[in-house]
């Protein structure tokens, strides 16, 4: 079988960054009661920047292709809106003759659960009996990852994004030897037209594809909760890509929602002039762009069909070819910049 561990990188309601349809109000994101050290045992990277997106598995329950007692996968997100922190999706799955009993343990919407109830609930989930029938995985994506998709010419919008990360991660269950049945999804978009998508793509599972699916099916509870405990741990033990603000920039940013007057506060006063935001922000979000147009200096971009032609690598470095100034640190240290030139 193959390995049940994994943490791997990327390679490479409202999918335009647009806030009008987010919400409110939702849950204060705080430090949470579980360790730093326990989301490490789990393989969890919480103590690692988060620039690239991951995919992480948990141990699997043992299974054969002779196991004739099929699967129920449910998926779900957390973090969807907000403009700042990762996005997570997140699979629960057990074995069809558990999951009443895994129901049984209490699992529902995330969102109306208290941060110590889906940390408890998140918890059992690792507990050896449950993992001999269950298991879970996540596919987190970074911030800097959306904006770089909702940003490019290209467009890839964010519902695009996130149908590909539900089909990776049913995908990546079924090639790691679970035999999946049955499979349950929290709509982004029509459900109808969604649910048409993945039953082409997994023709052998039966598919339900639903709004509020975590609140009618346990299995997606189980999914939504993993989802928000790992975007949660995330906040709260963020490490920023710019190494200089971890002990400079205050993480009093509340949920990211541009509702919450704690993240439009720390957006306002952490905004800087020149470089704008650090990494943990999604820059496609209208909230984003909008205090940047405020706030920020000003800058002006040529078109590419404007550039001059030829070896673009002349304009950063000296007429002989050598290039022996001394930069300042806060350049290269302090932001992670590079010379074009040694790229």
């Amino acid at each position: 079988m193959p390995d049940t561990r994994t943490t791997r990188p990327l390679d490479d309601d409202n999918g335009d960054g647009s806030d009008s349809m987010l919400p409110t109000k939702r849950a204060k994101t705080s430090v949470s009661d579980t360790s730093l050290q326990t989301y490490l045992s789990l393989g969890l990277p919480m103590d690692q920047a988060l620039a690239k997106s991951y995919t992480h598995f948990s141990p699997l329950p043992p299974c054969n292709g002779d196991d004739e007692d099929g699967f129920v996968l449910g998926v779900d997100e957390a973090g969807r809106g907000p403009v700042l922190g990762p996005m997570v999706y997140a699979t629960c799955f057990c074995r069809e003759s558990y999951y009443s009993e895994l129901s049984s343990l209490g699992f529902a919407d995330s969102k109306q659960l208290t941060e110590a109830q889906r940390d408890e609930l998140f918890a059992k989930l690792q507990a050896t009996k449950i993992q001999a029938h269950a298991g879970w995985s996540i596919r987190c994506i970074s911030p800097q990852d959306i904006s770089h998709c909702m940003l490019r010419r290209t467009k890839y919008s964010l519902n695009a994004l996130a149908h590909d990360a539900t089909i990776q991660l049913i995908q990546d269950v079924l090639e790691r030897g679970v035999p999946i049945t049955k499979v349950f999804v929290d709509t982004v978009g029509p459900p109808e037209s969604y649910q048409r998508k993945l039953q082409e793509l997994f023709p052998k599972i039966s598919i339900v594809v639903a709004k509020k699916a975590d609140s009618l099916y346990p299995i997606v509870s189980a999914a939504s909760i993993c989802a928000k405990v790992t975007r949660d741990a995330h906040l709260s033990h963020w490490v920023f890509t710019e190494r200089w603000l971890q002990d400079t920039i205050s993480k009093e940013y509340g949920s990211g929602y541009p509702g919450d007057p704690n993240t439009i506060k720390w957006l306002r006063s952490s905004i800087d002039p020149v470089f704008g935001y650090p990494g943990i922000i999604r820059f496609s979000w209208s909230t984003c762009t909008k205090l940047l147009d405020e706030r920020a200096v000003k800058v002006g971009w040529a078109d590419d069909e404007d550039a001059p032609k030829g070896n673009k690598s002349k304009f950063f470095t000296r007429s002989n070819g050598v290039d022996s100034r001394q930069r300042s640190k806060f350049f290269s240290c302090n932001r992670s910049i590079q010379l074009a030139s040694s790229l």
